[in-house]
Formats: C-alpha cells, sequence, structure tokens
C-alpha cells in the first residue's frame, strides 16, 4: 500500500487522523513510527468508534504481523475527535439467541483483546474523549494507559442488563482495588481521566501538547505502572471477596431487584466465585455474558437503547437558538430556564413575585452547582437573569409559557408576547394538558405558536413532548424539536390532544390507584403491585412526587375533554388539595415525608395480587392505544420510548405496548372485559387492539 509520510506530531491528535491516506484497511490505519507501532481506530461510515466482528477481524490481522515484526512499542488510539471508543456496536447484539455459535462469537472477540494483552512489547493506549464498555476493556488489556484530560471511562454494560464481556471484569479488578473496581461496573457511571488515575487504571493525564512526552517516558519504562497495591490484593483473597459480595448483593437488590435486573448479580457471582484468579475469572467472564446477552430482560434492555436514539434522531441538526425567555418562575419555569443555562444558553426568567424570581435563582444556582464546577459553573449561573420587566422578551429566539394551567391567563400571556417579540421569536407553552387550539385562538400568528411539554423534574426525567396543532408552521416545529435536542433532552413529536400522550396515560393508572385507597386498600400495598411489575415508584408515590394539584387539574381537564370515562376523582384528595396537602413538595400528601423527602411508609400487610396490577396498569396500556388510534403519536415504538423516558415504565419490559405484544393483544382485551363487569365502562379497551389483533 502506498504510505503518506506524517509527523509523528501530526498522528498523536485525533482531529488530523480522521480521514487521512496511508496505510490503513477499512478502520484501521496502520502507522510505523521508528521503533513504535501505531495502530489507530477510524471505525468508517460512523461518527463513533463501535466494535463489530468486522473490527476485530481486521484488528486481529494487524496483530498478526505485528508479532512477526520487532517493535519496542504498539500505541492504540482512535482518529475520532469524539472519542476513544464507545463500546460494542449494539445492533450485533439484537435478536440473538442461546447457541454455539453466539459463544464463539464471543470467544472471537475476546481471543483478539487476549492477543494485545498477551503481547511481549510495551503496549499503550492513549486515550481521548469517551472510552467506555469495550473500549475500556481493550484499553486495560495494554500495559499503559495515557489519558488526555478530556477523558471519560466507565462500563455501561449494565445498563443494557450486561456486564463486561471482552475480559474487563477480570481486568479492572485485578488491576485496581476491585471494591472500587465492581462499584464502577455495578452502577454503569462514568469517571474523569483525574478519577481513572486516583483509582489506579490510568498511568498519566496529560494535555494534548504533553501526549508524546508521555509516550516517550512509557516507552523508555519511565513510567509508573498504577494498580491497587497491596490492599487491593487483599481483597481479591475469598474470604474478602465473600464478605464484600453478600454486602453488594443486599444493596444492589434495593436498586435492581435480581427478578428484573439479573447482570448485576451475575456480575456479583462472578467476581465471589472466580475474582482469586484473573485467567479463572476471564474464562467464566464470557460463559457468564453468553448466558445473560439472550434473556429477554437483556433483549429489551437493548431495544430500550435503541429508543432512546430514535427520541434523539427526532431532533437532527441545530436549532439556532441562543437565548431562551421563561415567563412563570414556578417550579417547572425555574427548572426549564435552570436547565436551558446548564446547556450553555443565555435565560431571562420573568414573573411579576419578586419572592418567585428568587426562589428561581436559588435553585437554578443549587443544580447549576450540582453539575457543573469552577468557571464552567459560575458562566451558567450568570446565563441564568432574573426579569422583573420582561427585558429579555424583545432579545429572545423563543419564549416559554410556563404560567398556571389557567386558559385566560394564559391567552393574556400570549397576546402580549405577540406584540412584543421579534417577528421571528418561537413561542411555546409548556402546558401539560390544555387545548392548544383553543389557547392559540385570535392570536394574529399562531403558525409561530407551539407546545414544549416538560416532565417534573425537568434535570431528571429526559422526556420533552413537542406538540403540534394544525397550524404550526413547520419550520417553528422543527426548530422546537431541535431546541429539545440542543439542550440534552429526548424530543417525542406529539399531535395537540387531551393530555398528549404521557398524562393521558397516567392518569387512568394513578386514577385507579386512588379509587383503590377510597376502597380501603393499604396505600403500601398498592405501590408494591406496580414496584413488583418493575416500575420505579408505585403510583401513589409517583402521584405525591408529580404534586396532588397537577394530578387533579389533569384528572379534572381528561374527564373534561375525553369522550371515555375516567376513573372519579375521590372528594378527599380534592379536600387535600385544597387544605395545601400537595404531596413531596409540601412534606404532606397521600404519604408524610420526612426531613430527607422520603416517604414515610408502613409495612406492607398483605402481599399484592395480579388483579391489583392489571387494575392499575392495563388502563394505562389502553390509554396509550388510544393515542396511536388517533394519530397522537407516530407509532408504537415512539410511544414505549415515551412511556420508558418519560414515566419511568419497566425499561427491562421493552415499554407498554412491546409488554403488550408479548403478553398477547387479545389477553390484554379480553382481561379489560372482565374489567368492565367489574369496575364500569371506563375499561372498555380501545378498538386499537381488535385491529392490532387482527
Amino acid at each position: 500500500m502506498d504510505m503518506t509520510m506524517k509527523t509523528v506530531q501530526e498522528f498523536l491528535g485525533p482531529e488530523p487522523m480522521t480521514g487521512i491516506d496511508g496505510e490503513r484497511g477499512r478502520h484501521w490505519i496502520r502507522h510505523e513510527d521508528g521503533d513504535r507501532l501505531w495502530l489507530v481506530l477510524d471505525r468508517q461510515e460512523v461518527s463513533t468508534n463501535t466494535f463489530n466482528e468486522e473490527v476485530f477481524r481486521e484488528l486481529n490481522v494487524l496483530l498478526a504481523h505485528a508479532e512477526q515484526e520487532k517493535w519496542k512499542a504498539i500505541v492504540f488510539r482512535s482518529a475520532k475527535p469524539n472519542g476513544f471508543a464507545a463500546g460494542a456496536d449494539l445492533s450485533e447484539f439484537r435478536g440473538v439467541e442461546p447457541s454455539a455459535e453466539l459463544e464463539a462469537r464471543i470467544a472471537e472477540a475476546n481471543a483478539v483483546i487476549d492477543r494485545i494483552a498477551a503481547l511481549d512489547v510495551t503496549t499503550i493506549a492513549v486515550v481521548h474523549g469517551t472510552c467506555v464498555g469495550g473500549g475500556l476493556e481493550l484499553a486495560l488489556a495494554c500495559d499503559r494507559i495515557i489519558a488526555r484530560d478530556d477523558a471519560k471511562f466507565g462500563f455501561p454494560e449494565v445498563l443494557v442488563g450486561l456486564h463486561p464481556g471482552l475480559g474487563g471484569t477480570a481486568r479492572l479488578t485485578h488491576r485496581i482495588q476491585p471494591i472500587e473496581a465492581m462499584t464502577l461496573m455495578l452502577t454503569g457511571k462514568t469517571v474523569d481521566a483525574r478519577k481513572g488515575r486516583s483509582l489506579g487504571f490510568v498511568d498519566a493525564v496529560v494535555p494534548e501538547r504533553d501526549v508524546g512526552k508521555a509516550v516517550d517516558e512509557a516507552v523508555a519504562g519511565r513510567m509508573e505502572r498504577r494498580g491497587g497495591g497491596r490492599t487491593g490484593d487483599a481483597l481479591n483473597l475469598y474470604p474478602a471477596r465473600k464478605a464484600a459480595a453478600y454486602q453488594m448483593r443486599n444493596e444492589t437488590e434495593k436498586r435492581a431487584p435480581a427478578e428484573h435486573y439479573p447482570a448485576p448479580q451475575a456480575l456479583i457471582d462472578l467476581w465471589e466465585k472466580h475474582g482469586g484468579s484473573e485467567e479463572d475469572m476471564l474464562q467464566a467472564e464470557r460463559q457468564s455474558f453468553a448466558k445473560l446477552l439472550p434473556l429477554p430482560v437483556t433483549q429489551n434492555l437493548i431495544r430500550a437503547f435503541f429508543l432512546r436514539d430514535t427520541l434523539k434522531g427526532n431532533g437532527k441538526g441545530t436549532s439556532g437558538i441562543a437565548h431562551v425567555h421563561v415567563v412563570g418562575a414556578g417550579t417547572m419555569g425555574a427548572e426549564i430556564g435552570a436547565w436551558c443555562a446548564l446547556k450553555g444558553m443565555r435565560v431571562t426568567i420573568e414573573d411579576p413575585q419578586v419572592a418567585a424570581l428568587g426562589r428561581a435563582v436559588a435553585g437554578a444556582h443549587k443544580l447549576i452547582n450540582r453539575k457543573l464546577h469552577g468557571p464552567e459553573a459560575l458562566h451558567a449561573r450568570d446565563r441564568f437573569i432574573p426579569d422583573t420587566n420582561g427585558v429579555g422578551l424583545r432579545h429572545a429566539d423563543l419564549v416559554i409559557e410556563a404560567a398556571p394551567e389557567k386558559p385566560e391567563l394564559k391567552r393574556s400571556i400570549y397576546a402580549r408576547l405577540e406584540k412584543e417579540v421579534r417577528p421571528d421569536t418561537v413561542i411555546a407553552t409548556n402546558t401539560s394538558s390544555l387545548d392548544l387550539a383553543a389557547l392559540f385562538e385570535g392570536l394574529a400568528k399562531p403558525d409561530r405558536f407551539v407546545g414544549i411539554h416538560f416532565f417534573n423534574p425537568v434535570w431528571k426525567l429526559d422526556l420533552v413532548e413537542v406538540v403540534r396543532h394544525d397550524g404550526v408552521d413547520e419550520d417553528v416545529y422543527s426548530k422546537a424539536l431541535r431546541l429539545v435536542a440542543d439542550i440534552g433532552k429526548l424530543p417525542l413529536p406529539v399531535k395537540a390532544a387531551p393530555g398528549f400522550l404521557v398524562n393521558r396515560a397516567l392518569m387512568p393508572y394513578l386514577g385507579e390507584a386512588l379509587l383503590m385507597i377510597d376502597e380501603g386498600e393499604q396505600p403500601e400495598r398498592i405501590d408494591a403491585a406496580a414496584e413488583a411489575f418493575g416500575m420505579p415508584v408505585g403510583p401513589v408515590e409517583l402521584a405525591d412526587q408529580v404534586g396532588l394539584d397537577i394530578c387533579l387539574a389533569v384528572a379534572d381537564s381528561l374527564a373534561e375533554s375525553l369522550e371515555r370515562p375516567m376513573p372519579p376523582v375521590p372528594q378527599w384528595l380534592r379536600a387535600k388539595v385544597e387544605a395545601g396537602h400537595l404531596g413531596r413538595k409540601t412534606g404532606k400528601g397521600l404519604y408524610d415525608y420526612d426531613s430527607d423527602n422520603k416517604p414515610k411508609k408502613d409495612k406492607v400487610k398483605q402481599a399484592p395480587d395480579k388483579a391489583m396490577r392489571d387494575r392499575m396498569l392495563l388502563p394505562m396500556l389502553d390509554a396509550v392505544a388510544a393515542t396511536l388510534e388517533a394519530g397522537v403519536v407516530p407509532d408504537a415504538d415512539s410511544a414505549d420510548a415515551a412511556m420508558i423516558f418519560g414515566t419511568g415504565f419497566a425499561p427491562f419490559r421493552g415499554g407498554p405496548m412491546h409488554y403488550a405484544k408479548e403478553r398477547g393483544y387479545a389477553d390484554v382485551a379480553a382481561t379489560m372485559e372482565k374489567l368492565v363487569l367489574v369496575h364500569g365502562p371506563r375499561f372498555t379497551p380501545s378498538r386499537w387492539w381488535q385491529r392490532a389483533h387482527d
């Protein structure tokens, strides 16, 4: 092959490598630099490096040649500006079944990483940006890891129902203190380069300009390999492993029950049984990984990963919005503004009450300080500007109205906004359930109005419903979708309809729970029924989190707007709202809350049954089906994605419509027909079930 000569410095940085000519195969660039061989990953046709069979097979050929040559060092690096590698190409994991072929594929990939570990020359991984999953496993197979100061490391496999499967469990627990290693793998969290060096698996942290010097030091043997030391060795002894594993199991079970999420417990078993020998653990890891991958739970979590990508794709491109003006400094307005400031936008927030603006500023600073540090936090705080007189309106690219759910108040705000904002400014409402067509009636230019519905808490819930009405301009709507993606959220396109998707689906679920309380059922038992299904919190606690005042307003709005009946609202709920007992935000609601804002719950007196679960969950599924019937959401996958990322619907079940499909549409409809006989016509199944079944 022809070789375009480059200087060593040109090859050190990722930016010049992208698209260079030289001695390269499809995904790897091979560069000789004196007594050093550089193997640079540049997977084609993707913006981020991931590993698939083709990438590994090409690397295997390169390693076979390298073993026949005399090198003092082999250096691995990425040509992608955004990072080293983001792990496996999960598309190759979809739909797999237990088989000898699957085990052979896993063994083949491991053999390539093992080959790196067995090389008798110094091996160095030079890492920048993202280095997670398989990317970190490749780096751990090297003798030294040099990290640029922007590097991020982690093992997120647990989030898709797996644990590391390319030797990562064995190499990390024997490279650093094993408890720290297990914590990193069990949580799926990422750490920065300096934390990696503190833990012991990163050997040097340098800026780009010093990467060359660091490589020289490593090749010359002057870079000490970090690690877990004697403490790490001691903790890998069986008595220590057994004691630590017992504690890990208990803590993990609270967060991720093994019945629903088997991967964390499989990882703990793996380390407890085989952690005394790196080689034994390497072999056992592959067998464990092969068992986990085909499980329905794992396949559904992988499905959820791709559903997230689908939502991200709704906001492709950039919005061009730099200045956001928020009208209303209540809880939602303040959080929306704080999040936009955190994500780099200039934010002015308007409210007639100075006290509300003061609380908004304090809350914004608290969120920013939790997420950012140093100059970044200072700049973000400076971008969040209280605006008592609405001066920011004249400069805003987008205005978000987050006033109380009172139609007349909102209409008066829109009439003022039309007069004061620029002609090209997008105007959005954060209404959770009101009819957009009615809100925008009578405006001079309703085509520049759109719904952008965030969920509470904004910092935690990724989904945002972007609501179209019949008169919206397509450019305005596209800009709204892109804005949501610009601030790191997941945009869901929905058509204007009562409750849109998420609230339309949630309210029957919450309403049945409230009726069960009215019938004398223990709230804790109701929550336990939903949590046994896999919901992150039960409907009673969720209602308190949302706010009983908001639940009541949405329930009343839907009862008025929908043709089909909703669960009747108990009178005692109205009394609670009137008394100011609104849930977690007031310290008292359906539960009382302690000083840490956690609900005070009694022990469940009687185990919940399947009938309770169906009574709550099937109306939710049916409401989603009804929105599909009405064209509120584009398709069932979008609905599943919305419910997973907007409500926390059990992700290991793949979403409500996927769960319904696996259970059987006919069974869902038949069970609801039985519930009609007991609880009335609100359980009449949607026509969608019959059409889907046919």
